[in-house]
């Protein structure tokens, strides 16, 4: 597929969205509306008790409050890895020595440009969250028997944290079958 032609129908600060015509080399043609995303960084603070922080804060088109892995989008001029940094500092106050990459996927490939990137964060220093002006955010630590409760009681709803987990998961036992 080769896109042809790409029309801006709507721009905000975070995102912006475009009417693409793609065509295949057979002559089929695919339009579709794209919302245009420059990625985001995601992050899991993990702690030396193996605890998971999340973050919780209202999420409008959720239309509730939703336990999730501090996130953000990537600013212009910033690298993934620098924003998951500045991302876990304003949303937890937290600084961590070592960042390890566990997923990179598409949102909602469907209609959405937006691929996220979730990175492990440890070694971790406590400090003072920044929230943006307009966030509300509370943190908790959780267990990891907490967290698989909640996300298998239907608690944790959140497509980053859910990805977050099962890939620290695997993380963990290839760690230990590599040992």
């Amino acid at each position: 597929m080769k896109t042809i032609s790409s029309t801006e129908l709507l721009r905000t600060p975070i995102f912006w969205v475009t009417r693409d015509v793609a065509l295949d080399p057979d002559g089929f043609e695919i339009t579709r509306a794209v919302v245009q995303h420059g990625g985001s960084a995601v992050v899991m603070p993990v702690d030396d008790k193996n605890r998971v922080m999340l973050v919780r804060q209202y999420r409008l088109p959720a239309l509730r409050s939703l336990w999730e892995l501090p996130a953000g989008r990537v600013d212009p001029g910033e690298t993934v890895l620098q924003a998951a940094r500045r991302e876990l500092g304003e949303e937890t106050g937290c600084r961590a020595r070592k960042m390890v990459k566990l997923a990179e996927f598409w949102a909602s490939p469907g209609f959405l440009a937006e691929k996220m990137t979730i990175y492990l964060a440890t070694g971790l220093t406590l400090g003072e969250q920044t929230p943006m002006e307009d966030e509300r955010i509370e943190t908790r630590w959780f267990s990891v028997a907490e967290m698989d409760k909640m996300i298998s009681g239907g608690k944790i709803t959140d497509a980053k944290t859910l990805i977050g987990f099962l890939k620290w998961q695997r993380y963990l036992v290839g760690k230990r079958t590599s040992r």
